[in-house]
């Protein structure tokens, strides 16, 4: 795995996928984040990365789109610069984790605060992937 990159396989862009993420998947919340995550084996999906990830702004704090698409491209290179140590654990094991990042703050983010959140959230799913992987074997 290339150590800081954000390829088109590493988006999560299923429909699918994502609406079983929100279905089916757990959830944590770090402010202004709300984290869906899911993981799964990676025999049952047809997918080349073992990380994948989603990001959102809603329409109801931030009514322009420009607001949001900033929001999203913060919290993506955010994640393409803080990824690495998740994905070094996920690369030795059958599993996929699905991410989905939805911003729910009322106020436009510096890339700062949005890289500090992102540390914690890295920090979060590292724990959680430890416990997760550890039941499965």
């Amino acid at each position: 795995m290339k150590q800081f990159t954000l390829g088109k396989s590493e988006r999560l862009k299923s429909r699918k996928l994502t609406e079983e993420l929100f279905s089916h998947g757990q959830r944590i919340t770090v402010f202004p984040y709300r984290v869906f995550y899911m993981f799964q084996k990676s025999e049952n999906l047809i997918v080349k990365s073992k990380l994948q990830c989603g990001a959102a702004a809603g329409t109801r704090n931030f009514k322009k789109a420009v607001d949001r698409n900033r929001i999203k491209r913060l919290t993506r290179e955010a994640w393409r610069l803080q990824k690495t140590m998740l994905g070094k654990k996920m690369e030795g094991h059958s599993h996929t984790l699905l991410l989905f990042l939805i911003y729910t703050g009322k106020e436009l983010p510096v890339f700062s605060f949005v890289k500090e959140k992102l540390a914690i959230i890295v920090e979060k799913l590292l724990i959680i992937a430890d416990e997760n992987i550890a039941s499965d074997t």
